[in-house]
């Protein structure tokens, strides 16, 4: 038997969310709103698609990645998981150690702005809490 300490990246939302138990706690769960952003490195997708689906009010998934560029890069991913961007550098640390410490956090879109070839997505950040 392994009496050993089991760390987990998981927060216990998400642990919960797609499982019976999250039928019963999901009543409980609010969206405490930190901050608003924007989606950056979107001209760098190799899947620009993902930009065609997209609407305001999409709730978005934030996933922590190993990065040798940036040490608290936080992906912004679709429903579909697909990768739309990362949650800007100057913005991501503090974003970045809350995720650490198992804090379940999402974003949603504000707004979508095309301008020529590019496009601006504005997102909330908010904390996902029971």
């Amino acid at each position: 038997m392994d009496n050993g300490l089991e760390v987990r990246k998981e927060g216990v939302v998400s642990l919960v969310e797609n499982h019976d138990l999250g039928d019963i706690i999901k009543p409980l769960v609010k969206d405490i709103h930190l901050f608003d952003s924007y989606v950056a490195g979107t001209t760098h997708l190799s899947d620009k698609s993902v930009l065609e689906d997209i609407e305001v009010g999409d709730v978005l998934m934030l996933q922590r990645e190993d990065n040798k560029f940036d040490s608290n890069a936080i992906l912004i991913l679709d429903g579909q998981k697909r990768k739309l961007g990362y949650v800007p550098e100057k913005d991501n640390i503090v974003f970045a150690r809350l995720m650490d410490a198992g804090k379940l956090l999402k974003a949603k879109i504000t707004k979508i702005e095309k301008k020529g070839s590019f496009t601006q997505i504005s997102v909330g950040i908010y904390l996902v809490d029971f």
